[in-house]
């Protein structure tokens, strides 16, 4: 097999369905609304279903439990916000050990963990996009997510490959360097600068080019801890990828690793900042 021909179709193949993947959520997100909603369930209930995959509970009742909870945050979501958030995490804890302590001893304690982490880490953490795009100036504050996460890993990339010589992570992600993760950092501040200059004149921020590089900042900051909680999960259970519905990418784990991290970051920085 020609090994360069190999690369070159995964590069084309990885290139296309980022781009498919990018004018999806330029459309749902500009679109917004019910059409937002939809969309950030659907990809949740696919994340739950991924990480439910990692000790292979997609089919199983606590599985079944996980989506109707994921089912059951989003209808709660979309008519009271964020009132009941607490309330929803202490009782769907309070049910996932119910059914840990009625089928016992049929399910192992990490099993009924993974399956009540999955709900809280794919669907509550993924919440938070639509949550932002609700707010006050949504419709623009909403791409600082995306801005501070994917742009602070371009940048780290491209500084760790031109001037990466300390290993940031040697163990969990070997090819992370110190200098990459400056410039990924670096590279989201200016990124979010250069956005919120762009976009002054339709936000009611006091100074939109300072807050939107401390958004970026901040969130590229918490972007890089996504990015390896969610490698440190895959080393753990020795699986490469989460799953296989975006080609070249993975799954929507793989893909949304560092955007579950920064959305709520995002979130509550706008609030404050507001």
């Amino acid at each position: 097999m020609d090994i360069k021909k190999l690369i070159n179709k995964s590069f084309l193949t990885r290139t296309i369905s980022g781009i498919v993947l990018v004018v999806l959520l330029l459309a749902v997100g500009l679109l917004g609304g019910n059409v937002l909603y939809i969309f950030t369930l659907v990809i949740s209930l696919v994340g739950v279903s991924e990480m439910l995959g990692v000790m292979k509970l997609q089919n199983k009742l606590p599985g079944y439990f996980a989506y109707g909870a994921t089912i059951l945050y989003y209808v709660l979501l979309h008519q009271t916000g964020t009132e009941y958030m607490a309330a929803y995490m202490v009782g769907w804890l309070m049910v996932i050990l119910a059914v840990y302590v009625f089928t016992y001893p049929k399910y192992k304690t990490e099993e009924i963990l993974i399956a009540y982490f999955s709900v809280m880490y794919a669907a509550v953490l993924m919440s938070f996009i639509y949550l932002v795009r609700c707010g006050a100036d949504g419709k623009v504050l909403v791409w600082l997510i995306f801005l501070c996460s994917w742009g602070c890993d371009t940048c780290a990339y491209l500084t760790g490959v031109t001037c990466g010589k300390h290993k940031m992570a040697p163990i969990l992600s070997p090819k992370k360097s110190v200098e990459g993760a400056i410039g990924g950092v670096l590279g989201a501040i200016l990124l979010g600068a250069l956005y919120g200059w762009i976009m002054q004149d339709y936000v009611r921020l006091d100074n939109p080019i300072l807050h939107c590089a401390i958004l970026c900042g901040a969130g590229s900051l918490i972007s890089m801890v996504g990015d390896l909680a969610a490698s440190a999960v895959k080393r753990n259970y020795n699986i490469k990828d989460y799953g296989k519905l975006i080609p070249g990418h993975g799954g929507i784990l793989d893909r949304f690793d560092s955007v579950l991290f920064t959305a709520p970051v995002i979130y509550y920085l706008t609030n404050f900042l507001a």
